[in-house]
Parts: structure tokens; sequence; C-alpha cells
């Protein structure tokens, strides 16, 4: 499900992915609020096309202007608790991980997927990133699909 919106020209490739954080304080009084404010908080979204003879429009936020773009809900790689991680099953964050020099942090704290919610596992990649979990806990790394 493709949805337009207004992103900043710099960011504005296919492929490249943001997780939304919402209205900035440069966002009152803008004339294109609606068509830039139109995403769900806090998701990941992947930019799958830039419209064509669309104009640079000026914005507060994006020093080059914004344009627009059609994005979609990304998947993203996590690492979720082995027991019961397969493909098609719903799983959720262990918790918030304090060792952030893990080559596993940004697998288990990822942008775009909150702690207290379950997500469906689109693909199983395997084992995660780091030798030892430093929080005794055994992890399966996964591709979610936060879409739903």
């Amino acid at each position: 499900m493709t949805t337009v919106t207004l992103l900043g020209t710099r960011l504005a490739d296919p492929g490249t992915e943001f997780v939304y954080e919402g209205e900035a304080d440069g966002c009152a009084g803008c004339p294109y609020r609606s068509q830039c404010l139109n995403l769900e908080v806090g998701r990941r979204y992947r930019v799958t096309d830039v419209r064509e003879n669309a104009q640079t429009l000026e914005c507060a936020m994006h020093d080059e202007g914004v344009r627009a773009v059609e994005v979609e809900p990304a998947t993203v790689a996590a690492n979720v608790p082995s027991k019961g991680a397969f493909s098609g099953s719903k799983a959720s964050l262990s918790g918030p991980c304090p060792y952030i020099d893990c080559p596993s942090h940004a697998y288990c704290e990822p942008d775009g997927v909150e702690f207290d919610r379950e997500y469906r596992i689109q693909q199983l990649f395997g084992d995660p990133p780091h030798e030892v979990c430093h929080l005794n806990r055994s992890l399966e790394q996964v591709e979610l699909d936060p879409a739903e």
C-alpha cells in the first residue's frame, strides 16, 4: 500500500528508508502540512518512487525543500526470542538492552518497532551478529512486518 507524501529532497530517492517522527516545530503554519504529516508516527517507511514533474517546495525543516514521493511501510530486521520464531508467526522484541556497543544492539532495539507490540515474522535470517548475549537471551534474527 503506497502513500504519497512530501519528503526532503536529500532523502527523496527510491530505496531510502526512514522512521517518521511526526510534526516538528517548524511545521506550524505550513501550507503543505496535510501533504507532509500523513504518515504513522514511529513507523519505518521506504521510498518506492519519486513523483516526476513535481516541483520542489520550500520547507522550514529541509534546507533544499521537499518533493512528492511514494512510500510504503518497510520491513525491519530485528532480534526476537528464538522460542516460537518461525516465518508467519508473531513475535515481539525482548526488551531494552543497555549494551550499546554490542553488534546486535541495532537489531535488539530497531527503529520503527515498539517493545510492547507483536509483529508478523516475514523471514528468518538465523543467528544474530553477536557471539554472546550479555543478557543471556536466546535470540533469532528475523525480518518483521510492522505494517499490520
